[in-house]
């Protein structure tokens, strides 16, 4: 063979390797390009936005935050404090730049434009778990689930969830009572096993006697899991999957997830199986299709071309409302305990109330009682302004935009703090005093509908609010009649750590004392 021969032969045997590497350099040089020109773009465009000193290239101001997280909340709320007098401030996580918004005008600009509509980037890390179920989907897809969701909250749906609350409501008051009179203990797991029984029976159809079984595998992977990823969101050097598995807590992660998702998978295709038998006219059925769950609706449910939600669909949903319908709720009820606790004259507002509408008897709540309860609701909603149960929540800006006179770019990230927000003293006078009464209707006139949104607002609000304010109302009135509370912490004790949902440090410290039966004529 001629030297030419051999070389053209050597060569067409490199040709193919060479020209993919070629490939690969030129592609990953191109994705640099347009990723550094993007950085580089936005740092230059929120320049002038008031922003954290401390702040480095390409890791941003992540070196300057604290690793726990109650300190971590801590200093967040110490920004919106030093940055009080701006309308709004950023911060830098990693390359990802946050513009962060605590009064209800730049609020408002953010959350009533449906260009802004899909979650920031941090909501990725929840995809695992969640998949693109209705809190963390946007687009098209969004917008099919939310409309075909929504008839599934509708007031006559809700009511048929009232007997469960009642009686799980029942079960905590006798498990209170077993503390009453014996000093202080930390009632927080006692109200959050009771609302995991309540989403458990009202979501999924299925029982899980978390109130009876307290060491449930369930409630610690949920809150593992909260944890895991409101780490992971704060260390941006953890964000890329490969780091995260080989040297973040990628291991552990992926076995919490596994106890989350066998559980709710588990469920589904048990009551998939068993959808036939609910749906029966017979007498024996009758008080299972009374009480059908949310999880039987899904199955049901169909997309406007007729077809049916998968399973991977309806178990996005239903780990999407297992996550948002019983840790949120949970903690709403325990800081109103604690701040009713703190707050005797409160107290007795409630209890006054609660005396009018039921007297001396034990009946369970009906629908008619809860339109009553206004005070009681009243104390809910204050105490949702103080401690929201989520502290902070984000969205990527679609386009670019101006925000109180600020230019903000397209891919940067708004994250509104309700904790900071709910305090504005321009709407909320003295705004670390708990008053009710802020709350009635004569004195919420003339309040901006964003100065106060513990359930986001707009067109992303949430789908289950009401849900969730009839059960806070039942379990909380069911505590309430039954017992007088003391709180055992001062508002600094309480150190409020906001990963994901807002819960104290070390739980809600209360004295119980069993009331006296009262005398009434009702």
């Amino acid at each position: 063979m001629h030297t030419a021969e051999k070389m053209a032969v050597l060569f067409g045997s490199y040709s193919l390797p060479l020209f993919a590497v070629s490939i690969f350099i030129a592609t990953l040089t191109y994705i640099t390009y347009k990723l550094l020109s993007s950085y580089l773009h936005q740092w230059f465009e929120m320049k002038p936005i008031p922003g954290v000193e401390g702040t480095y290239p390409f890791i941003g101001n992540a070196l300057l935050f604290k690793n726990n997280a109650g300190d971590f909340f801590s200093q967040i709320v110490d920004f919106t404090r030093e940055f009080s007098d701006t309308p709004l401030f950023k911060i830098w996580v990693g390359p990802l730049p946050l513009v962060v918004l605590f009064h209800a005008e730049t609020v408002e600009t953010v959350l009533t434009n449906p260009i802004h509509m899909e979650k920031a980037y941090v909501y990725n890390f929840l995809h695992p778990w969640l998949g693109t179920g209705l809190l963390t989907s946007t687009g098209p897809k969004w917008r099919q689930r939310r409309k075909m969701l929504t008839p599934t909250f509708h007031f006559s749906i809700l009511t048929d969830f009232l007997e469960v609350m009642n009686e799980q409501a029942e079960i905590l008051v006798d498990k209170l009572e077993k503390q009453a009179g014996k000093g202080p203990f930390n009632c927080f797991s006692y109200v959050t096993l009771c609302a995991l029984d309540i989403i458990c029976e009202t979501a999924m159809g299925k029982k899980v006697y978390a109130q009876s079984n307290s060491e449930s595998e369930y409630v610690k992977s949920v809150y593992k899991m909260s944890d895991i990823i409101s780490r992971r969101q704060r260390t941006p050097w953890f964000w890329p999957d490969f780091v995260y598995n080989c040297f973040g807590q990628g291991q552990e992660h992926n076995k919490t997830l596994k106890v989350l998702q066998s559980f709710t998978y588990k469920v589904i295709r048990e009551r998939a199986e068993n959808i036939s038998y609910v749906e029966s006219d017979s007498d024996s059925d009758r008080d299972t299709k009374k009480r059908q769950a949310f999880l039987d609706m899904l199955l049901k449910t169909t997309y406007e071309d007729g077809s049916k939600m998968s399973h991977q669909d309806i178990q996005e949903e239903v780990d999407t409302f297992m996550f948002e319908g019983h840790d949120t709720t949970a903690a709403s009820m325990n800081w109103v305990l604690h701040l009713l606790g703190s707050h005797p004259e409160a107290l007795r507002k409630v209890q006054q109330e609660l005396q009018e509408v039921f007297g001396s008897s034990d009946r369970s709540i009906n629908t008619e009682d809860l339109k009553r309860l206004k005070y009681l609701e009243c104390a809910i909603k204050e105490a949702l302004r103080l401690f929201p149960s989520v502290p902070f929540f984000a969205r990527n800006i679609g386009e670019d935009c101006r925000i109180n006179g600020f230019k903000v770019p397209k891919g940067a990230n708004a994250i509104v703090i309700t904790y900071a927000l709910h305090r504005d003293p321009r709407y909320f006078p003295e705004p670390e005093e708990f008053r009710p009464e802020r709350f009635l209707p004569e004195n919420s006139v003339g309040r901006p509908p964003y100065a106060y949104v513990p359930f986001s607002a707009g067109l992303r609000n949430c789908i289950g609010q009401r849900f969730a304010l009839m059960e806070e109302k039942v379990v909380l009135a069911s505590v309430l009649r039954n017992f007088n509370v003391e709180a055992c912490q001062t508002r600094e004790e309480l150190r409020p750590v906001g990963e994901l949902i807002l819960r104290p440090e070390k739980g809600i410290w209360i004295k119980l004392e069993k009331r006296k039966p009262q005398t009434s004529s009702n």
